[in-house]
């Protein structure tokens, strides 16, 4: 169960913005929150069978879906923005194969949710894996996916090695220490653009990129490279707090992202600048500007990230 406060976060509505948003993909708050709320409700459940609705739907590597039956699901985690469901193999010994691991990639509109034995799949559901919880009831986990974008991946160790997203992604930044973040900052790139490169650090995308940046006061066309030491440290702390600050609200719903639970998340009703464009800069009162970096929409203000 998720703390009481973290629950009751997870009801607030969204408030209509202003400014009209791009699409926004779940980043590393939302996929956190999706993998604690999903956590629960799948781990030590033994996966039947798979009905796959998409075919597409499915990782171009992955392993037959077949062969999940029997698998146990012994934990549910994150990496960057893909969710992460460690598999312990059926007791008789296989003669192929056996995947280990399902890597899940939202993508933008991609959502978990865990229904009922015999509920009809929905209509944008593309992957329905059959379960047996641990008291031997049965329920149905549904992948759902608007916009058909995301992929599901039943991989081995070595399998998944094979994919160069995974091989090429960056550290977690809520792991990183003092001084870890400035020599990943190299070249004359864009400091908002370095921060969505996934191999520099996984799992920041246009929303904590934007609120990283105002948090620090740093601007977002400043070369990576010229950060100081002290300036990159200080992104660095502001990142985390960030992140903390919206998995503790339960992410940030847009449109289409939801937790495993069907709830909304919170934190788009504290952004200082993503989505904000032209409006009030809530600290200092100055007009939020708006520009394009690296091919994304970016809001700074232009006296507090001199």
């Amino acid at each position: 169960m998720l703390p009481e406060m973290l629950r009751h976060r997870c009801f607030w509505t969204c408030r209509r913005q202003v400014f009209s948003y791009e699409v926004a993909m779940p980043e590393l708050p939302e996929v956190e929150t999706v993998v604690r709320t999903l956590r629960p409700q799948v781990l030590g459940c033994r996966i039947e069978r798979v009905d796959v609705l998409r075919e597409r739907s499915l990782h171009p590597l992955s392993l037959p879906v077949e062969r999940l039956a029997g698998t146990r699901i012994s934990a549910v985690r994150r990496r960057g923005k893909l969710a992460l469901l460690d598999l312990e193999p059926p007791a008789a010994a296989a003669a192929v194969p056996v995947p280990s691991l399902l890597a899940v990639h939202l993508r933008m509109t991609g959502r978990f949710m865990v229904h009922p034995e015999g509920a009809a799949p929905l209509k944008h559901t593309r992957v329905i894996f059959h379960l047996q919880r641990p008291d031997r009831c049965r329920a149905q986990l549904f992948f759902d996916d608007v916009r058909a974008f995301g992929l599901v991946f039943a991989a081995t160790p070595a399998l998944l090695e094979r994919w160069d997203f995974w091989c090429s992604l960056g550290p977690e930044p809520l792991d990183m220490g003092p001084g870890e973040l400035g020599p990943r900052l190299r070249g004359g790139r864009a400091i908002k653009a370095a921060l969505l490169d996934q191999t520099v650090l996984a799992g920041i995308g246009n929303i904590y990129a934007d609120e990283s940046l105002f948090r620090a006061g740093i601007d977002p066309r400043r070369p990576a490279g010229e950060l100081s030491e002290a300036e990159a440290d200080r992104l660095r702390r502001a990142v985390q707090e960030v992140l903390r600050e919206s998995i503790a609200q339960c992410g940030s719903s847009i449109r289409d992202y939801r937790d495993a639970n069907g709830n909304v998340g919170a934190f788009q009703n504290t952004f200082f600048v993503y989505g904000r464009g032209g409006q009030a800069c809530r600290r200092c009162g100055s007009t939020l500007e708006k520009s394009r970096i690296a091919g994304r929409a970016t809001v700074s203000c232009p006296r507090c990230q001199h």
